[in-house]
Formats: C-alpha cells, structure tokens, sequence
C-alpha cells in the first residue's frame, strides 16, 4: 500500500497541488483524470519520486520516500517503480531485448538471470520475435509493449504510467489497456494511470479525478 499524505506542490507562484491525501492499494489498476493543468502529471511524478513535493510525505509500506538520500532513493526507485510514458523513451541503438534489461543491469543483477526474464517477459507480450529488433523496427504498440516489460523487469510495487495510449489507434490502445489488467492478474501488478481515456476509467477499480490541485471525488468502479 502507498500512501500520500497532504502533498503540495507549486512552481513559483503557481500551486500546482494543494493538498492531496490519497491510498493507492495493492494489486489495482487506479486512474487519474482531470482537465489539463489539474496536476495529474505532477503528482504521478512525486507519486515516482521523480520530483520532490513542497509539503506531505508519501509511504511506501512502512518506508517514508521524503527520509531517503538521493542515493537511496535512487536505488529505491529502481527497485520499487516502473514507468511507462506516452513516448516510450526507448533507446534507439539497442534492441527490444536491451532496452527491457536496462534496469535491471542498472541495479546489479545477473546478465543471464535478467535476459532470462526479459525473454520471458517478450513472449508473455507477444513479442518473442521481436527481441533483437531496434525501436524503429517496431510499431508503436509494440513500441510500447517494451516499455511495459522494461517496466515490468525490477517486479516493482508500483508502475506509473503517463497517458500511455495516448499515440496509439483505437486497437492498439484497446489492447494495451487489455494488457494492464491482464498483467494485474497474473503478476498481482498495481498500476497508477495518468489519461484522457474514459474508457480505460470506466475499466479501472478506482478513478480518481483531480480538478485545480485537489481530489474531487474518488469512485470505486
């Protein structure tokens, strides 16, 4: 369970969130819409310590994010969140395989042991032949499939991700949004989701909807 307690937010004189209290369970696929500028991507980027928040604190399980060094936290993210983005910030001189094994390799573990569960990973994707195709050489949705199986390869707590369908056509997009909750039942995967998509909401088991920096309303689906 992460929790997010009174977390505020503002870039100069613009506060951007003003307080946000919210419990992410385990297990979940949880949306977070709104308009543009309500701070859905600011709080998923806090939500990934990927920025700092003013004010609050945010509770992975018993370990407070806010108490841990930069070295730590660096480490802890790499362990703990995964990240999917709309762009798939896949690196283009490596291939599917290397791209997904990246983190991985980051945190210290075994070459063969993390190729082994990228490959496993590629073909619980319908991507075994794609392995040791470049970005270039792969559709968008498979594109993304990769940044999913990256995502995916620490076994994180949490993955975050930010308008992930959001170049995709409407198969494409339908069957990544299949996916999440495919890959929520098979690996027991939370997953916090940042769209635009009222389907892939209406789908998830909690929405949250974020207007001007505060949560609105929670709905549980």
């Amino acid at each position: 369970m992460i929790k997010i307690n009174n977390i505020t937010k503002s870039f100069g004189k613009l506060r951007v969130l003003k307080g946000i209290d919210l419990i992410i369970p385990d297990n979940k696929i949880i949306t977070i819409v709104g308009a543009s500028g309500a701070g859905k991507s600011t709080l998923l980027h806090i939500l990934g310590t990927l920025d700092k928040p003013d004010m609050g604190e945010i509770l992975y399980d018993d370990v407070n994010v806010q108490e841990l060094s930069n070295d730590k936290l660096a480490v802890f993210r790499n362990t703990n969140v995964g990240f999917v983005f709309q762009f798939h910030h896949l690196l283009s001189e490596f291939s599917a395989l290397e791209n997904i094994m990246i983190p991985a390799l980051i945190k210290g573990d075994n070459r063969k042991v993390v190729e082994k569960r990228a490959l496993q990973l590629l073909d619980k994707l319908g991507l075994s032949d794609r392995a040791h195709h470049k970005p270039n050489e792969l559709s968008g949705g498979e594109q993304q499939r990769v940044s999913v199986a990256r995502a995916l390869i620490n076994s994180p707590k949490v993955i975050l991700a930010d308008e992930p369908s959001g170049n995709l056509d409407t198969r494409t997009k339908n069957e990544l949004h299949n996916l999440f909750f495919k890959l929520r039942d098979d690996f027991n995967q939370t997953f916090v989701i940042v769209t635009h998509d009222d389907n892939l909401a209406d789908m998830s088991d909690i929405t949250i909807h974020l207007k001007d920096g505060v949560v609105e309303k929670t709905e549980f689906n």
